[in-house]
């Protein structure tokens, strides 16, 4: 764990102690349906249950973080791993909230691992960074040989309809998705208060949105209905990985933008409408 760059300026003695979480789930497609078989965890991280508003083939988990919000120190620790032909869903109940760092980084990892005929979507609700978070992000995706991934994330800096911005801490990055042992995205990257403003960073917005997909290139004539509907979007085809980035100040936007994208991939990568999780509209 490292420290805040900018601790002097953001302790609040005394600190709480810090939250170590971890959350391992196994997931098997057994009798056409696929079944949650191992949920192990450590501290404040759960799922509830197994869902299938789709049906049997498709399973929807939704991971709880009880606290509601992370502090400077707390580390928490997801992993996901499919089996063959099993299909899953994970989202969560709201917004992620990252608090000012107090002296002290926090850290997530997440660890996604899909065998072959698998198929798997990592759909987190947006994630809101308060003003002074320090934060380490690393995201691994491991598939097998044709299996389709497809992973969202909306990052908001500061909290703008509270009047306040993202003027001190800092959030580093790093995605890696590999395909049959073979590395096919690798992204990293620094923001702080200077990088917001930067037109190398997020040029003056506070919410950015990125939705990565791995699976059969989607069509030309998709990705310019897309571009049509939403000038705005960023779309990019990078061999079998599918780009799309969302720049704004409106997280409801950012999440609009990238329910239409999702709305036009799914059922190109996944043979299934793409349905709303009921949790999404709670």
């Amino acid at each position: 764990m490292r420290d805040c760059p900018h601790a002097d300026s953001l302790i609040d003695p005394p600190p709480a102690p810090p939250w170590r979480a971890s959350l391992h789930l196994d997931f098997a497609f057994d009798a056409g349906t696929t079944r949650l078989t191992r949920r192990a965890h450590a501290g404040p991280l759960r799922v509830q249950k197994a869902l299938y508003p789709e049906g049997p083939r498709a399973c929807q988990v939704i991971v709880v973080h009880p606290p509601g919000g992370v502090v400077g120190g707390d580390c928490l620790e997801i992993d996901m791993r499919l089996g063959a032909g099993s299909q899953v869903l994970a989202t969560t109940p709201g917004a992620a909230k990252w608090y000012r760092a107090n002296g002290r980084g926090s850290s997530q990892e997440v660890r996604l691992h899909a065998g072959e005929g698998a198929a798997l979507e990592w759909m987190p609700q947006e994630t809101i960074f308060y003003d002074g978070a320090c934060v380490d992000l690393e995201h691994e995706v491991e598939l097998g040989a044709g299996t389709p991934y497809i992973g969202s994330e909306i990052l908001c800096f500061g909290r703008r309809a509270m009047g306040e911005r993202f003027v001190r801490g800092q959030v580093r990055q790093r995605t890696r998705i590999r395909q049959a042992g073979r590395l096919v995205w690798h992204e990293q990257g620094l923001l702080d208060a200077a990088g917001l403003d930067s037109p190398l960073g997020l040029q003056g917005n506070s919410v950015c949105a990125t939705l990565l997909a791995v699976g059969t290139p989607l069509p030309a004539g998709v990705q310019a209905r897309l571009r049509a509907d939403d000038p705005g979007l960023a779309l990019s085809q990078v061999k079998s990985v599918f780009v799309a980035r969302h720049l704004g100040d409106d997280s409801e936007a950012a999440r609009a933008a990238m329910l239409r994208v999702w709305q036009a991939l799914r059922p190109h990568l996944l043979g299934r409408e793409a349905r709303v999780p009921r949790i999404w509209n709670t």
